[in-house]
């Protein structure tokens, strides 16, 4: 247990330190397809089933991990495809990956399960944190440079023992475009990735237990939105806590604030998710934006996001409209995409278990103001809330720094909180 702690550590300073550098048609389970590229095709036609069936798994190896004792430290991956719902209510596949842990669990009752979900990986299929923990670093010439720095997070709740799913999301290494930050598609995503771990033969979470919803920025918003989906989509979880930093609960808000930082293109990946879950935007997109416009879209649709700040960060979005307006102003004014807006929001809704959202008062990528107001709201409705605001000054407005350090600095009360869940303490609120 011991070494495993320090191993997790070790690993978290060391991916720390990389990112300071960087701006088979079965239908039952099967072991996969021995091509790795193979595994993320899935049937046609998908066989029937449930959300959170698995559809194929297979051994996957941990780029960072070492031999241990009691097995492979900080465990023993599997890459998992299962069934889940997009935001249309059509069936859908969505892949990831299972870590059972080496680590002993020491806490009271069953052991817990954690789904991560994951912060802003990109667009390209090739950005799937299935595929990233295989490799941890990765680079294709000229600008394409990635490091999977959700390690940190996930190796730290592996060595106390949990068992980690980390989902891909829809679209996200599988067919079809990525739809990022889409509410619903997200919420199913991460609660399907619970389902499906439960049912991988011969784990140590196979039986039950505890729940944890675990994520930030991207992920934050995925497991908010999870949290107040449970009790409609997924009944039969039993969710202990949910953490949700940096959630970007109101797109609209996200995307104003957003604009002209190093993330701008994540709008591209945003405008390129609407259209796969609204492929009737088409004709009001390709009307509204020009070509410049257009080829950023095709770009960033193939990046991991690390490319994509080298490529289009600290640009514009007024660039790429027809009318030379920012596209926060464009999308106000057409109806149509106030409304797919207004359906992305989170907060209508009443998550059935604790809450933590942390969000830095300078976060420069998603506004603190709408994380307060999601917590009102969920307050408002009765929820047990924990806001936590990082009381940090504006660092280099625009650099990303004030999103990225309220996460490093939250780590340890995010993981202290998810904790204090599993051992049965009364989580706290300052509603």
């Amino acid at each position: 247990m011991r070494v495993s702690r320090v191993f997790g550590s070790a690993v978290g300073l060391a991916v720390i330190a990389a990112t300071a550098l960087t701006p088979m048609a079965t239908a039952a389970p099967s072991t996969g397809s021995t091509v790795e590229s193979d595994f993320y095709v899935p049937p046609n036609p998908l066989p029937a089933g449930s959300p959170g069936d698995l559809i194929r798994t297979e051994p996957s190896h941990l780029a960072l991990s070492v031999p241990g004792i009691g097995g492979t430290l900080p465990g023993e991956a599997t890459r998992i495809m299962y069934r889940s719902t997009d935001s249309n209510g059509d069936a859908n596949v969505v892949t990831g990956t299972y870590i059972d842990p080496a680590a002993n669990w020491t806490g009271p009752g069953e052991r817990p399960l954690v789904v991560l979900a994951p912060g802003t990986q990109g667009q390209g299929d090739q950005c799937a944190p299935s595929k990233m923990l295989n490799n941890v670093i990765t680079y294709t010439p000229p600008l394409g440079f990635m490091v999977e720095y959700e390690v940190l997070a996930a190796y730290s709740m592996l060595s106390q023992g949990y068992g980690v799913v980390i989902t891909d999301y829809e679209g996200l290494g599988t067919p079809g475009a990525h739809t990022y930050v889409n509410r619903a598609a997200e919420a199913h995503a991460v609660l399907d990735a619970a389902r499906a771990a439960r049912k991988i033969q011969g784990t140590k979470v196979s039986g039950g237990g505890p729940l944890g919803l675990y994520g930030y920025s991207q992920g934050g918003g995925a497991t908010a939105a999870a949290a107040e989906l449970a009790g409609e989509y997924a009944p039969e979880l039993e969710i202990a806590g949910t953490y949700a930093g940096a959630p970007p609960a109101d797109l609209k808000q996200t995307l104003d604030q957003v604009d002209g930082t190093i993330l701008t293109g994540v709008i591209g990946y945003t405008l390129n998710g609407l259209l796969e879950s609204d492929p009737g935007l088409r004709p009001i997109i390709d009307e509204n934006i020009n070509d410049a416009g257009k080829a950023m879209l095709n770009l960033v649709a193939n990046q991991c996001v690390g490319e994509t700040i080298l490529t289009v960060g600290l640009h514009r979005t007024q660039e790429y409209t027809t009318t030379g307006e920012p596209m926060s102003v464009v999308l106000d004014r057409l109806p149509v995409a106030q409304e797919i807006l207004a359906k992305n929001k989170i907060g209508e809704r009443t998550p059935n278990a604790p809450v933590l959202i942390q969000s830095g008062t300078s976060d420069d990528i998603v506004p603190h103001g709408q994380a307060v107001e999601l917590g009102g709201a969920w307050c408002g409705k009765g929820a047990t809330v924990q806001l936590s605001s990082a009381q940090l000054p504006a660092i280099v407005p625009g650099s990303g720094a004030g999103h990225l350090i309220p996460d490093i600095l939250g780590l340890g009360e995010a993981q202290n909180w998810m904790k204090d869940r599993f051992y049965g303490v009364p989580a706290p609120t300052n509603c």
